[in-house]
């Protein structure tokens, strides 16, 4: 789910800088309602500088209807530089996991085997027979839970902030878990599962996946307008271009076979830059998305499992799953063999796309 922007106020700003750079070891004091007076050095000063040597600053905190010139080091104000640093600093490195074991939902309650059929079906049509082979157990089922920041770098800078979930270890999406994970209760007291090994870059695979399918309609809207600003600069420049060329024809002509010759070695040369000039455009207008992992939760939640046989394809099967009453929804067990593997860097990522 995309997180919302919180409305930007100058005097909450204010709190959350004094607040963070107090806690990152900087002197603060407010000098007036909108100012906040900062000494640091060593990890709070690297807001300023990448040495952390001693800094002192005056930040002014300003309205967000400030129509004046702004100063991004000193001045605060939305979608300021400052504010994207003190969050990367604030960020532990490296990026904890942190683990966390839901409440039971109808505790010791087993579900109804109408039900479960019938909702057995509703996720895989294709199955014909279906038919419980051995008694459900109580069992965890893990997901993913994950905060990640993108930034869509196009003509204009835009960035939004997701809590993704996924289920592991097939990488299936749940809004419902990434929504309400907030809201729901903890298991202190229960059993502590035997949790599953930390897979960095297969986790951070799936979590992209998983985002890229959230965004694309932002980067489809982008598309078409970096498309239509690409096409006016592509015309202006081929409308520029046509006249030079006719212009040194004209030339050429009128210089006869000297002036013609040098026409000529002209006209390359504006070809060649005619083309530099359409590829830098194209460079210019590509879409380049930076996804920052910003936090991590494992997340465990009582299941029931069981032995099933379906029969899909004309195929009669025995398959493993497990039922998570909180979605209402089987997971099919992935062999071990067929987890499929990620090759992506599990801190950052990038993709390109030219327009």
């Amino acid at each position: 789910m995309k997180l919302s922007r919180f409305d930007y106020d100058p005097g909450s700003a204010l709190g959350f800088y004094e607040e963070s750079l107090t806690a990152l070891g900087a002197l603060c004091e407010r000098t007036w309602h909108d100012r906040l007076e900062v000494v640091a050095e060593g990890r709070a000063a690297k807001l300023w500088n990448d040495e952390g040597n001693l800094h002192s600053q005056e930040l002014l905190f300003a309205a967000a209807n400030t129509i004046a010139a702004r100063d991004a080091g000193s001045e605060v104000f939305p979608g300021c530089p400052l504010t994207f640093r003190l969050f990367e600093l604030l960020r532990p490195a490296p990026l904890s996991l942190e683990k966390v074991v839901l409440a039971r939902v109808n505790p010791d309650r087993l579900p109804d085997l109408m039900v479960l059929e019938k909702l057995w079906r509703s996720q895989f049509p294709a199955s014909r027979k279906w038919r419980l082979a051995a008694e459900l157990k109580p069992a965890f089922h893990f997901s993913l839970v994950a905060a990640v920041r993108a930034e869509m770098q196009t003509i204009d800078q835009h960035w939004s902030l997701h809590r993704l979930a996924v289920a592991l270890p097939g990488g299936e999406t749940d809004g419902s878990l990434a929504a309400d994970i907030p809201l729901l209760g903890v298991d202190t007291q229960g059993e502590v599962p035997a949790w599953p090994v930390a897979e960095p870059q297969r986790w951070w695979s799936l979590l992209r996946d998983a985002l890229e399918l959230e965004i694309r309609p932002d980067l489809e809207a982008m598309q078409k307008r970096q498309e239509q600003y690409l096409a006016r600069e592509i015309q202006r420049i081929d409308d520029y271009f046509a006249s030079y060329e006719q212009e040194l024809a004209r030339r050429g002509a009128r210089g006869g076979a000297a002036g013609g010759a040098k026409s000529g070695e002209r006209l390359a040369a504006a070809r060649a830059e005619h083309a530099r000039r359409r590829l830098d455009q194209v460079a210019r207008h590509e879409i380049r998305v930076q996804l920052h992992l910003d936090a991590l939760l494992l997340v465990a939640e009582h299941c029931w499992r069981g032995e099933l046989e379906v029969e899909e394809e004309r195929t009669l099967q025995s398959v493993a799953a497990t039922f998570v009453p909180r979605t209402r929804r089987w997971f099919r067990e992935i062999p071990e063999g067929q987890v499929t593997k990620g090759h992506v860097r599990p801190t950052h990522g990038s993709t390109g796309r030219r327009k």
